[in-house]
């Protein structure tokens, strides 16, 4: 278990908008402990799932009026941004899930429809600003892992199922697994290298860690994170 999860239990779901996600996973994450924060219309997408939004942030340029005017009537907060912003809903529903306590983080959708947003989305949960917290995506039906240098993830699935490790922002060295089919062994992923797409899971649980840089661990769900290890 990482530091920043003894030091912050407290999660967050983010639900984001664009194409309706499979809710199903982020409601079996959901407990007393978890804040629920809709990006604008990703309330859409979790009110049909019947999430309990504790927090609605963004621009509001694409949430019908009516349902926002019925979360705040309900008493769900409402964080409001002009349209011509600096940051993406994504990234200030991020901010406000800090801001809340959480140290384990879990976008849900935001993908789809446009290219640039969903690689725009990708880019921000595996920003160096969030390596103190836990980043995780659950994206149509694959979960996503941000690993940042000195920190690991342990994860669960089936044997035979592909995993893949994408640098980002630079070289990840130092890569380690346990449980894939192609081990790396401190081994570099230089950015841009295609060497960590589809290894394939040996058994039920698999580990991926690294001494410095970011990766983005790629599996299928529907399976969830096990633990962390190190400061990731």
């Amino acid at each position: 278990m990482s530091k920043q999860n003894e030091i912050a239990a407290r999660a967050a779901i983010i639900v984001m908008g664009g194409v309706a996600p499979d809710l199903g996973l982020a409601a079996a994450l959901e407990s007393n402990d978890v804040i629920v924060i809709a990006a604008d219309s990703g309330a859409v997408h979790a009110h049909a799932a019947g999430l309990s939004i504790d927090i609605v942030v963004g621009d509001f340029d694409s949430i019908p009026p009516l349902l926002l005017q019925q979360l705040e009537g309900a008493g769900v907060r409402v964080e409001r941004h002009p349209a011509a912003k600096d940051a993406t809903d994504l990234e200030l529903a991020i901010d406000v899930a800090i801001r809340e306590g959480a140290g384990v983080v879990t976008v849900v959708g935001g993908h789809g429809g446009r290219v640039d947003q969903s690689l725009a989305n990708a880019f921000v949960i595996a920003s160096s600003a969030y390596a103190h917290i836990s980043m995780h995506a659950i994206l149509d039906s694959a979960l996503v892992s941000v690993v940042h240098g000195g920190g690991g993830v342990t994860f669960v699935g089936a044997p035979g199922d592909v995993v893949t490790i994408l640098p980002l922002h630079g070289d990840a060295t130092g890569v380690r697994t346990e449980g894939l089919e192609y081990p790396l062994r401190g081994e570099t992923l230089k950015a841009g290298t295609t060497r960590g797409v589809s290894n394939v899971l040996l058994a039920r649980e698999a580990t991926v860690s690294l001494e410095s840089g970011t990766v983005l661990v790629v599996r299928p769900g529907p399976e969830l994170l096990v633990s962390e290890d190190g400061e990731n």
